[in-house]
């Protein structure tokens, strides 16, 4: 008989599993797939560290978070300076005075705030949807190349379509900083995030390739409590009906090249082309293998947004007022349930960066394991 059963291998079950086998409980963790780590997979391809479910930058301003996970891998330098391409033409992400200085030729901060300034004008009165939102944060110029397109293969509707909350702020740096993410700690786990999930579920028993519900019953018989991480609509048999989520799909290949775009995340903020983005994954890791040579070959995967359907892998949760509505209305069951805990992304229908998952884990464990 085991204390816990945790189903799903992500973030949020293999910090809570470390954690409850340190307090001297008997855990088991089952996933569905065939590999731990959820959507953090890494896999070695050539010495290639590839992100096999999209990017994953680890930032984040809670130290606690970071003394925590950093006890399971070391972190290298990374920063995350992404690239807008905007049919050829290059602009520093996020909106910084090189975008500036490319989208007009202005040299200082004041000529750059000027001409924001007078292209904000445009919208008077409240932003009715995320295009005269986007316009009033930053003006027409940079929402037409860098904002409008992205958005629109994003989300697969028209800006105007959409509503402003999408948008909440644009940030504007009147600076040469190239630094996407305002954290304090930034990085990327040296060796990849699957070593790094290896490291949290050392000593506990793991089954692969394991659907929790095609085993239900004998496997609820096999514990005290469950901690739950998968789809929150799933779990009670969509019975309420089903969440939306956005899906990506992922087109990866192996090149023989040193070298395909020079940078991590190339954003392409036309329309006309379809992937949002090329994420080069060997920059993650500045081009090095573990030894630290130079990587001769190259793996790229352009990201295509896509509407969700039952079967696909769900990325993001579409929090809008009908959906909001249906997981409080799950939430609620959820609560009824005995000796089962929700968590992480699709436990809580949540859009959670990885420090989000970690210390919402850590805050359960607090609560739990006392």
């Amino acid at each position: 008989m085991y204390d816990y059963l945790v189903v799903g291998s992500g973030l949020f079950g293999s910090v809570f599993a470390h954690e409850a086998k340190k307090a001297g409980k008997k855990v088991l963790v089952i996933d569905k797939r065939p590999n731990i780590a959820g959507n953090v997979y890494t896999e070695n391809v050539e010495g290639i560290n590839v992100h096999k479910y999209g990017a994953h930058i680890f930032h984040t301003n809670n130290t606690e978070v970071w003394n925590y996970i950093t006890q399971f891998a070391t972190f290298n330098r990374f920063t995350n300076s992404p690239v807008a391409n905007y049919k050829g033409e290059l602009y520093s992400m996020p909106f910084n005075m090189y975008t500036f200085n490319k989208m007009w030729g202005v040299v200082t901060p004041e000529e750059a705030m000027e001409k924001i300034s007078e292209q904000r004008k445009e919208i008077t009165g409240e932003p009715q949807n995320l295009e005269e939102q986007a316009i009033s944060l930053v003006g027409r110029d940079i929402y037409e190349k860098l904002v409008k397109g992205y958005t629109e293969k994003q989300w697969g509707r028209d800006c105007k379509e959409l509503p402003a909350f999408i948008i909440k702020r644009l940030p504007v740096r009147l600076t040469f900083d190239n630094n996407y993410f305002n954290a304090l700690y930034q990085g990327i786990p040296v060796g990849g995030y699957t070593k790094m999930i290896e490291n949290m579920l050392e000593g506990i028993e793991v089954r692969l390739n394991t659907d929790y519900f095609e085993h239900k019953a004998e496997l609820d018989n096999l514990s005290e409590k469950i901690i739950y991480t998968g789809p929150i609509d799933a779990y009670f048999d969509f019975r309420l009906g089903t969440l939306e989520y956005r899906s990506v799909r992922f087109d990866t290949e192996l090149l023989n090249m040193p070298n395909f775009q020079g940078n991590a995340a190339v954003n392409y903020t036309d329309r006309e082309t379809p992937w949002t983005r090329i994420i080069e994954h060997k920059w993650f890791e500045f081009g090095k293998d573990a030894e630290g040579n130079e990587i001769p070959k190259t793996v790229i995967s352009r990201e295509y947004s896509s509407e969700w359907k039952p079967g696909d892998e769900p990325y993001y949760p579409v929090n809008d007022e009908k959906n909001s509505k249906l997981y409080a209305e799950y939430k609620e069951l959820a609560e009824k349930e005995k000796n089962i805990i929700f968590g992480g992304r699709l436990g809580e229908y949540k859009y959670y960066d990885m420090d989000m998952v970690i210390a919402s884990a850590l805050e359960l464990c607090k609560k739990e394991l006392q």
